[in-house]
């Protein structure tokens, strides 16, 4: 009975030692967890407001015109009815977060004035989508006419249709 109870405790202590022994074994795989990293979606939030619309705006259009040139504003606060904030923020994986924002200020129905960032182009803003690039190496999709003829042409491709059908002809249906 004596001998019963020593074999017992020497085994929980053994996998109590390796239990512990794998926890602790845990803590080094920090580094695999670079090695994983998960798809993260772009997040689009706002409205982007190109430097041409912000060019096409002039002082003493109404309100209605201003919204048709740059859209719905994202801020039109109740306490301040006499401007409107633009905010665009894009957030892509590998790449800075590119915060833009724009006031324009009312006098009554009329627009005074606008401030804010200054806006990329549209040009500017599209080529900043491939700022991202992968580090993989692209293969080349073409052959030459020389690489084609290296390999032979199968024979099924140079047999012609069997018993003479060709799609264009069908079976009669009866």
């Amino acid at each position: 009975m004596f001998r019963y109870g020593v074999r017992r405790t020497f085994t929980l202590a053994t996998v109590a030692g390796m239990a512990a022994a794998l926890l602790a074994g845990c803590g080094y795989l920090d580094g695999a967890r670079k090695l994983v990293d998960p798809y993260k979606n772009d997040v689009v939030q706002g409205n982007f407001v190109s430097r041409e619309q912000v060019e096409f705006l002039k002082p003493g259009m109404t309100r209605q015109q201003v919204r048709d040139v740059l859209g719905t504003p994202l801020v039109a606060s109740v306490f301040h009815a006499d401007r409107w904030d633009y905010v665009f923020t894009l957030e892509r994986r590998g790449a800075e977060t590119q915060k833009y924002r724009l006031t324009v200020y009312f006098n009554g129905d009329v627009m005074d004035r606008v401030t804010g960032d200054t806006m990329p182009t549209e040009a500017e803003f599209v080529a900043r989508f491939d700022a991202v690039k992968s580090s993989r190496k692209i293969p080349l999709l073409e052959a030459s006419e020389e690489d084609l003829g290296k390999y032979p042409v199968p024979a099924a491709a140079l047999a012609a249709p069997p018993g003479g059908i060709t799609p264009g002809t069908y079976p009669p249906l009866e």
